[in-house]
């Protein structure tokens, strides 16, 4: 368990956590079919701040992320209720286009997943020419923008042609960040997005993480305790699809308001 010297160390250069909100979740319920997985949710998530969802297994974290950028209801009777409020515009209302919002709302998967028969560069254009850019002097500034972004260019700058699938674990999911904010998006989903890596590579996502909520909004699901302290601002602890407790992280792991909150944080469940 961190400590709470620990913990006070790594919020010590945190500032300016009043920020405006940038997503608003109101009274969200979803579920498939009679499964209700996601109870009467309500959360604001701060711009250019981490915030982290934390909680046992199957406790609806990655529903709800999902949720937040319409890949929910990809899922066959999967089903929705509520609001999500991205600046101003409700997610769900029936006027507004899911591409736009899956535009606007990027996401980084628990397994690094680089398209398999492309090559790094094709990888992260690949967004892009679905969107009917064809410019290649755009394409290829955002590409290199975007592996710049992610930590990557450096590494992979010399070998753009050989196949996303043939660097590391670490450089795939990189890749991957890469691909996502070839984009341009204004918020990143992150679910889970180091527990497939080693501890030198996760080291580098949660760097790239902490350099990107400079200009980004970003919500990681984590079952690491440590990640979450290291990381986030805000932390948002669920329990069998509910919203048990939510502040700021620094809150959150030194004095809880919930008992239940305690006991996951300290270890006695989860």
């Amino acid at each position: 368990m961190t400590s709470t010297a620990e913990i006070t160390n790594l919020y010590n250069e945190r500032k300016n956590l009043d920020t405006e909100s940038k997503l608003i979740i109101n009274n969200l319920n979803a579920g498939f079919f009679d499964k209700h997985i996601l109870k009467n949710i309500n959360l604001s998530i701060k711009e250019n701040c981490v915030t982290a969802f934390i909680g046992p297994s199957g406790c609806g974290k990655t529903t709800l992320i999902r949720c937040i950028n319409r890949m929910h209801e990809m899922t066959p009777g999967a089903y929705s209720k509520g609001e999500i409020h991205l600046d101003k515009i409700d997610v769900y209302d029936p006027k507004v286009n899911p591409v736009m919002i899956k535009r606007r709302i990027g996401m980084v998967f628990q397994k690094p997943n680089p398209f398999p028969t492309m090559s790094i560069f094709d990888n992260v254009a690949a967004g892009l020419k679905l969107n009917g850019v064809k410019d290649k002097k755009i394409i290829n500034e955002i590409v290199i923008e975007s592996l710049e972004s992610a930590g990557l260019w450096q590494e992979v700058k010399d070998e753009l042609n050989k196949p996303g699938m043939s660097l590391s674990g670490g450089q795939q999911q990189r890749l991957c960040i890469a691909r996502a904010l070839a984009m341009q998006p204004e918020i990143i989903l992150m679910d889970e997005p180091t527990s497939a890596l080693d501890p030198t590579a996760s080291s580098k996502i949660e760097e790239l993480i902490y350099e990107l909520k400079k200009y980004l909004t970003i919500v990681i699901v984590t079952h690491n305790m440590q990640q979450a302290a290291r990381v986030s601002d805000f932390t948002a602890f669920m329990y069998l699809g509910e919203l048990v407790e939510f502040g700021e992280t620094k809150q959150i792991f030194e004095k809880p308001k919930k008992e239940l909150t305690e006991r996951y944080i300290s270890g006695k469940f989860g």
